[in-house]
């Protein structure tokens, strides 16, 4: 770890990141360090550095580098790196929207789709997030994110991935949304439009009232309900959107303790500046293991230190 960083640490202390902006900030030291380690294919260097600065100091270092060297800074990573560490570094690199942008590019292309990585991001980004994430895929991919997910998806899974997309927040009564959940579960076979309505269109407290309101109406977990009444993607699309509701942080810990690296990675780098805290602790009470310990078993070398930096500390 960089050992100035700890005296930037308090600058920015009240944020739930685990990255936060370096306080003896010089973009052209960096840039230097940075250049002459590629030359020399020493990874450690720009790893040390890049994550131990701010997505926007990030922003101002590759900038520098290419006015000193004429060159890309990315280019010249994925000269020097390889692997999954190369991936890492590049998605260090990226502001923050684009590489929510580049996650639901990626999650979408090639054979089939990634419908988890779609829900997590929609299902955690606010409505806000998600208009500014949609403009900037707009811009990079010159494609419209909502035709695209349509797309991708069908049936009331497509409905609940625009309708996830385009959030609102609508003020209505708790027990209203309450008896309109229970009657689309009552016949047959359930209906799934009052469900994505409501679920998309409420604030999380409003919604954690309403769910716990149906556990005690029809005697079961939101969970069982969903699992017994709904089949295929949008009992996914559902589960998922309810785990967010009750507690995101949550969430997000169990997605990490899937072992997929690139899954890994890319929770980490999404949520470092803003609430890895957060999930460090979830982590912690759902495995009985910290985040950093977990990363020590997993990985080594370059790679393990990048990821330590970035996750911090111990729990």
């Amino acid at each position: 770890m960089d050992p100035d960083y700890f005296k930037s640490y308090e600058m920015s202390w009240g944020t739930l990141g685990t990255v936060r902006p370096f306080s003896n900030f010089h973009p052209d030291r960096d840039a230097m360090e940075i250049q002459a380690a590629l030359e020399k294919k020493d990874a450690a260097t720009p790893v040390r550095i890049l994550t131990n600065r701010s997505n926007a100091q990030r922003q101002v270092i590759a900038k520098t580098f290419e006015e000193i060297t004429q060159k890309d800074l990315a280019a010249g990573l994925k000269k020097a790196l390889a692997g999954e560490l190369e991936t890492l570094m590049l998605d260090l690199l990226m502001p923050p929207l684009e590489y929510e942008a580049h996650r639901l590019q990626q999650a979408m292309a090639g054979l089939g789709t990634d419908e988890e990585t779609l829900l997590e991001i929609l299902c955690t980004r606010s409505g806000k997030q998600l208009k500014e994430i949609s403009a900037v895929y707009q811009q990079v991919y010159k494609k419209d994110l909502e035709k695209e997910l349509k797309g991708e998806t069908s049936g009331d899974f497509a409905k609940l991935v625009v309708a996830l997309l385009n959030k609102e927040n609508v003020v209505t009564g708790v027990q209203r949304d309450i008896e309109s959940l229970s009657a689309s579960i009552n016949g047959k076979k359930a209906d799934a439009g009052p469900w994505i309505d409501i679920l998309t269109s409420r604030d999380s407290d409003h919604l954690n009232k309403v769910l716990m309101g149906l556990e005690l109406e029809s005697g079961q977990m939101v969970d069982q309900i969903i699992e017994k009444k709904f089949k295929g993607d949008i009992q996914l699309g559902l589960n998922v959107l309810v785990q967010c509701i009750q507690n995101p942080d949550a969430y997000l810990a169990k997605r990490l303790t899937t072992v997929k690296t690139p899954l890994l990675q890319a929770i980490m780098v999404a949520h470092c500046e803003e609430d890895l805290l957060c999930i460090r602790a979830a982590y912690l009470k759902l495995t009985g293991t910290s985040l950093y310990t977990a990363l020590q078993s997993q990985f080594k070398g370059d790679h393990l230190q990048a990821l330590l930096a970035i996750c911090r500390s111990e729990d």
